[in-house]
């Protein structure tokens, strides 16, 4: 019988503490918080499992010689159990999406997971994969602006869309090493890139008047700035190492850091929408992800 800890590292589980956040950011840049987005945030988890679940069946013959370790390879997890998970995580994910958004959600949630799928089954091993990851992500953030202003979200998919190329691209030299360093420092340069443009200009949502006739801006409405910072240096600097020695421990680890990283991304752009107190909150599932990454691996 499969063991629930065996499922919980199937899918990753503490990973999908990322995820959340793509549609936080999505609903706060389209202006469309409200009762539906933990229910869309819940169908995006549900579906980056099962994401998880159907990557690993695809995986498992080479699994079974780069990372025998995993459920599937270690027979701890069957082929087709793994394959009924991803199955039922899907459905369960479409359905909780319509269900909490109606058709606008489910416009976006079915090509989502389309492109999941997509990425799993083909597009993983061709020079297209991060391309696609990133879509799935870029995705995931228009599944939370789908009730409101979409195409004012358009400029946080785009970023956490480029943020996850970078990842993707270094995950596929977890098991090699990195050949030479142009990739590092090209992904490192991408993610500077990424930290300064996230802040964006600061939104104001309310403050009494200074006596210059402004408003008052006090240090709370740098917390775009310095969640971006964060962002910057936990990645970055996991990059930088992989830089110095591009051994495949190095790269994993780099992987993990940009996997648990994101939260502090997606808070920076939730508070650069304005919601502040938000984007603290989801920034907070970084540290989190970081220590329950020692317990079930990320990558």
């Amino acid at each position: 019988m499969t063991r629930l800890a065996d499922l919980v590292e199937l899918v990753r589980a503490p990973a999908a503490l990322s995820v959340p956040g793509d549609v936080v950011a999505g609903a706060a840049a389209a202006g469309a918080l409200d009762r539906r987005t933990p229910a869309l945030a819940g169908a995006s988890v549900l579906l980056y499992w099962a994401g998880m679940a159907a990557n690993d069946w695809a995986d498992r013959r080479l699994d079974a010689v780069e990372r025998p370790e995993r459920p599937i390879p270690s027979g701890r997890v069957r082929p087709a159990v793994a394959w009924g998970v991803a199955a039922g995580l899907t459905a369960a994910g479409l359905a909780v999406a319509t269900a909490a958004g109606g058709r606008r959600a489910a416009a976006v949630a079915f090509p989502l997971a389309a492109t999941i799928w997509g990425y799993d089954l083909r597009a993983k091993d061709t020079a297209a994969g991060p391309a696609v990851m990133a879509a799935c992500r870029g995705l995931d953030v228009l599944l939370g602006a789908t009730g409101g202003r979409a195409a004012r979200a358009l400029p946080a998919a785009l970023t956490v869309a480029a943020h996850t190329w970078t990842v993707t691209a270094l995950s596929r030299r977890e098991v090699t090493g990195m050949p030479d360093r142009r990739l590092p420092g090209l992904t490192l340069a991408g993610t500077a890139l990424i930290a300064v443009a996230a802040p964006g200009r600061p939104t104001v949502l309310s403050g009494a008047p200074s006596s210059t006739g402004g408003v008052k801006r006090g240090p709370f409405l740098r917390v775009p700035a310095v969640l971006a910072a964060g962002y910057a240096v936990g990645y970055g600097r996991a990059q930088a190492r992989v830089l110095a020695d591009p051994a495949p421990a190095r790269v994993r680890a780099a992987v993990g850091a940009g996997i648990t990283g994101l939260p502090a991304l997606q808070g920076a752009l939730t508070a650069r929408a304005g919601a502040r107190l938000l984007g603290l909150a989801v920034a907070g599932a970084a540290p989190i992800g970081r220590r329950l990454a020692r317990l079930v691996s990320p990558t």
